[in-house]
């Protein structure tokens, strides 16, 4: 003998409510991250947007391409002091299927990097259908890249150090185009935000060292629309 409707009725509705109540729970939560993040810009100087389509697809490589970013929300846009000058700089959340599985921090190097290099920690499964080739492991993580020779060059052991003091909650570090980013946690505040800047700034450093051909060429110039805040 089959269950009352009236039985199915109430598992429906429970269902129902249980969908409401994540629903509103995660719309709380991302409600909370813009505002944090909003108050977080505008205390550095910086500019704010809630969404831009046209950032996220800047890159392909990284948590970009693993998560198959569709969007970049909360976006933070600004320039931010290294020991080697001024660089701009961009803190965003990627969004893919209506989710945001990580927050992506972006330093700016004045030269264009020889290949695509990434950097994952050895526990977090990095295999995707267009990985680039494995290289090995390199410290605590594991490099690829789309020119292998070329990206052994720029693997130095200074790298790798700087690589490995990011910490176990950046799945992923990488060099793209004259950019360097890493991903976190989606949680991640601002003054984690601030550390991750301050290391990425470090790595852009290494690879994309002060020169004075580049100081005659204008460097560290600001990418458009943003402020030239400290």
């Amino acid at each position: 003998m089959g269950m009352p409707a009236w039985v199915w009725f109430v598992i429906a509705a429970v269902a129902l409510a249980a969908g409401l109540v994540l629903l509103f729970a995660d719309r709380t939560r991302e409600g909370s991250r813009n505002r944090e993040r909003m108050r977080w810009a505008d205390l550095r100087g910086w500019q704010f947007v809630e969404e831009d389509e046209r950032l996220a697809k800047q890159w392909s490589g990284g948590a970009l391409g693993y998560f198959g970013a569709e969007t970049a929300v909360n976006v933070v846009a600004g320039s931010t002091f290294t020991s080697d000058g001024r660089r701009p700089v961009f803190v965003f959340d990627i969004e893919a299927g209506g989710q945001i599985p990580a927050v992506v921090v972006a330093v700016r190097c004045n030269r264009v990097h020889p290949a695509l290099v990434e950097l994952w920690l050895a526990s977090v499964p990095f295999q995707r259908a267009d990985m680039p080739e494995l290289l090995g492991p390199v410290g605590s993580r594991y490099a690829f890249a789309d020119e292998p020779e070329a990206a052994r060059r720029v693997i130095t052991q200074e790298l790798v150090d700087a690589a490995d003091a990011l910490g176990g909650d950046v799945g992923v570090a990488w060099l793209e185009n004259e950019w360097v980013l890493a991903s976190a946690a989606p949680q991640a505040g601002p003054s984690r935000l601030e550390r991750l800047l301050r290391d990425l700034g470090e790595i852009a450093d290494i690879v994309d060292p002060f020169d004075e051909e580049a100081t005659s060429g204008g460097r560290h110039s600001n990418a458009p629309g943003q402020q030239d805040q400290a």
